[in-house]
């Protein structure tokens, strides 16, 4: 994994440093993330280890698109913003595959931003992944009827 390491050697350097900071014993949980993809975060932050490693920012974000897709994202829409490929004026350039509907108050999306160090200088990455929506249980969404009772047929000219 990122954090672990080889056999697990990173994870004893974080307990100690937590251990040296806080004065007392910390034990510690460690979560794998099943799919790296599907995360938000770890998305922005390939993007950004990318972009540092002097890769076409237009192939990073769509490498990040097609590996979320593959893992089962319904949507995902990445921003890249800076200068963008050492121009001089920084611009944003944003790629959406699927949907990502960020105004429905449902939708699981998954968020997360990273800065890449360039040399011409700081570039932002946005990404959010829609990975579904959540119905909360025994709440069914029921369509609506429309009500057309109290009007009268639009009247022809001249009658």
């Amino acid at each position: 994994g990122i954090i672990i390491g080889k056999k697990g050697a990173d994870i004893e350097k974080l307990k100690t440093t937590l251990n040296k900071m806080f004065k007392k014993d910390i034990s510690l949980n460690i979560k794998e993330e099943k799919r790296a993809q599907a995360s938000g975060q770890l998305a922005a932050e390939n993007v950004a280890t990318q972009l540092e490693r002097r890769v076409a920012f237009r192939r990073a974000m769509k490498k990040v698109i097609q590996g979320a897709l593959k893992s089962g994202a319904k949507g995902i829409k990445v921003s890249v913003s800076g200068r963008l490929g050492g121009a001089e004026m920084a611009r944003t350039e944003w790629y959406l595959e699927g949907r990502v509907p960020l105004h429905t108050l449902r939708a699981k999306i998954d968020y997360g931003f990273a800065e890449a160090q360039t040399t011409y200088g700081i570039i932002g990455i946005k990404v959010w992944i829609f990975k579904g929506e959540v119905l909360a249980k025994g709440i069914q969404a029921e369509p609506k009827e429309e009500k057309r009772g109290g009007r009268k047929p639009r009247q022809k000219r001249g009658e």
